[in-house]
């Protein structure tokens, strides 16, 4: 791997076979920005790949347009963050499953007060979910169930005598973007990361609460009608975003662009 942008003194030099770089250097390069003193805030990213042509997925999966080197820094950004922020249906979709704790990034979890792994918090309108899947049968730290305070009794009631914990964070059915990143700051969660889907992320890039996008660039073309990384109605006025740091592997371009 090699860091095209920016290119410092410290810039791991790379070799002639273009070593791949340890956990600690993507841990370094990926690491969430510090708050100013005394005014600690929410810092919510989103990991997401999309093909040449604009695909984030391929037969509704991101995994076919995926990269070893794009799993490492999916790993890392997991092993960074104190939850994952998903919505119901790439649940359903992806298989996902609990975050599990890595030994090597333990000791930097530990020095920065968080669990031993990042909670999962599934943003779900209607709490339609297989509660017997391991998200919430054996989950390292509690499954978080994002929701509206119109949920059904019932669906809040099975849902937390599976183990998961539901927070309410937005009137009637629906989840507020803005509720639920604050909610999440409210159980003490501040780095946050969302790896989709698509929608989902629309609806954070709406709110205006979308702080960072890792964007993994992948040297494919799936034509098709794929979705993009984010769906929904447009915005009034296109948010601008300024490129903090560019990787290459193989081809692939691991870009982080945060909010101007």
């Amino acid at each position: 791997m090699r860091r095209l942008f920016p290119v410092t003194d410290q810039t791991p030099p790379p070799a002639p076979d273009d070593r791949e770089w340890s956990l600690d250097e993507l841990a370094e390069a990926y690491a969430y920005p510090e708050p100013p003193p005394g005014e600690p805030r929410p810092w919510l990213r989103a990991n997401m790949v999309s093909t040449l042509d604009g695909a984030a997925q391929h037969d509704g999966r991101s995994q076919p347009i995926s990269t070893a080197a794009d799993m490492r820094i999916f790993g890392t950004l997991r092993g960074l963050a104190d939850v994952v922020v998903v919505g119901a249906e790439t649940v359903r979709q992806e298989g996902y499953r609990p975050a599990r704790a890595r030994a090597e990034f333990a000791g930097r979890r530990e020095a920065a007060g968080q669990a031993p792994a990042p909670a999962i918090a599934v943003v779900t309108a209607s709490l339609d979910l297989d509660l017997s899947l391991p998200l919430f049968t054996s989950p390292l730290v509690p499954t978080l169930l994002l929701t509206g305070a119109a949920a059904a009794p019932d669906k809040v009631a099975a849902a937390e005598k599976a183990g998961a914990r539901v927070v309410i964070a937005g009137d009637g059915m629906g989840v507020d973007p803005a509720r639920a990143v604050a909610a999440l700051a409210g159980l003490g969660h501040t780095r946050l990361l969302t790896e989709g889907g698509p929608r989902m992320l629309g609806q954070f890039v709406a709110a205006g609460v979308l702080d960072e996008l890792c964007l993994t660039v992948s040297p494919m073309l799936t034509a098709g009608d794929a979705q993009r990384i984010a769906g929904g109605p447009s915005i009034p006025v296109p948010q601008r975003f300024a490129l903090v740091s560019l990787l290459e592997e193989g081809g692939f371009l691991f870009g982080r662009y945060r909010r101007s």
